[in-house]
């Protein structure tokens, strides 16, 4: 299949366009990857990042969730990767069962409550891959290029627009969505983080909570430390701020006291693309084919390659098979 308009074009190059992108590559079509951002100034480039579903609701999350941490637990073998199999805690403030993407994990355990930080009443532990999110942008750019997949700079005012050369097009653009499709239901949430050199820990925290504007979360990445988080829909500040830095570092050093004193590297902050579910179907725009898959919440790198899979399905069903025969696969949950 050639580049140009019978080719596909993905928009997008944070975590879920730039795995898709792979996918389809893969399976031998033409991609292209068409950007409004640079790869390192995505909402992806901000996250901290580890594996578990975070507000991505669908009725598959749980299915893309196991068939990432599958991919993300390869990488973590291969020396060198942006992807680390790292153990920890993650502890509830309110009892509650094991949640149910839990099950995927496979060597998950509850914790001895005597054993938790003040103020959670229940917890599991369990090992999952914490990943540096620069570091593995990277390395999917690395991994297109070398299947011969062009990053193009650019923007699209709408995926009607007949200047889009392509016989699908793949809409990876996160929040921009809202006003690309455009759907209203789409709203950016602010998230920030403080890294901070690491003390000497090895192990993650993370607070089960998606109820609450202020989760904590402490992810070991060699000699950093990442430290999370917020919840902020409505604010669109691109800058750190101060108030919700220092909260960060309070909360955290509650649970791990080890925290106090680790010098401040930096603060980063990104903006997840809310939405009540993930949107992965199809539909025809403009005389031609374009699949959605967008709207991941927090969850990007923790579906990335369940969507993606499932999004190389869909153009199978569209070049595999003719109009009488193909199969319909929309799942939007």
């Amino acid at each position: 299949m050639s580049d140009d308009n019978s080719g596909i074009l993905v928009l997008g190059s944070g975590v879920i366009g730039l795995t898709t992108a792979i996918r389809l590559a893969e399976a031998g079509y033409g991609v292209r990857v068409l950007t409004r951002d640079p790869v390192q100034q995505t909402a992806s480039a901000a996250a901290g990042a580890f594996w578990g579903p975070f507000l991505a609701r669908h009725s598959r999350t749980a299915q893309w969730s196991a068939e990432t941490l599958s991919v993300l637990r390869g990488q973590a073998r291969r020396p060198g990767a942006a992807v680390d199999l790292v153990p920890g805690l993650e502890a509830a403030r309110v009892p509650m069962p094991i949640p149910p993407w839990i099950a995927a994990i496979g060597d998950c355990r509850p914790s001895d409550p005597a054993a938790l930080p003040a103020g959670f009443a229940t917890g599991w532990r369990y090992t999952v891959p914490v990943i540096d999110m620069p570091r593995y942008l990277a390395g999917l750019v690395e991994r297109l290029a070398g299947l011969g997949v062009r990053i193009v700079r650019g923007t699209v005012a709408s995926l009607a627009d007949p200047s889009l050369d392509a016989a699908v097009v793949v809409n990876c653009t996160g929040s921009g969505s809202r006003e690309l499709v455009p759907d209203a239901s789409v709203a950016p949430v602010r998230g920030q983080l403080v890294i901070v050199e690491n003390p000497g820990l090895t192990s993650f925290f993370a607070d089960f909570d998606e109820a609450t504007a202020e989760p904590t979360y402490i992810l070991p990445q060699g000699g950093r430390v990442v430290l999370g988080g917020s919840v902020e829909p409505g604010n669109d500040n691109p800058e750190a701020d101060p108030k919700i830095a220092a909260g960060i570092l309070e909360r955290c050093i509650a649970v791990e006291p080890a925290l106090a004193g680790a010098r401040v590297l930096g603060h980063r902050v990104g903006f997840r693309p809310g939405r009540s579910s993930i949107r992965l179907e199809a539909e025809a725009i403009g005389g031609r084919r374009v699949i959605h898959n967008y709207g991941h919440g927090g969850s990007g790198v923790s579906v990335c390659w369940g969507c993606a899979e499932s999004v190389r399905m869909l153009v199978d069903d569209e070049f595999g098979l003719n109009s009488d025969e193909r199969v319909d696969r929309t799942t939007q949950g």
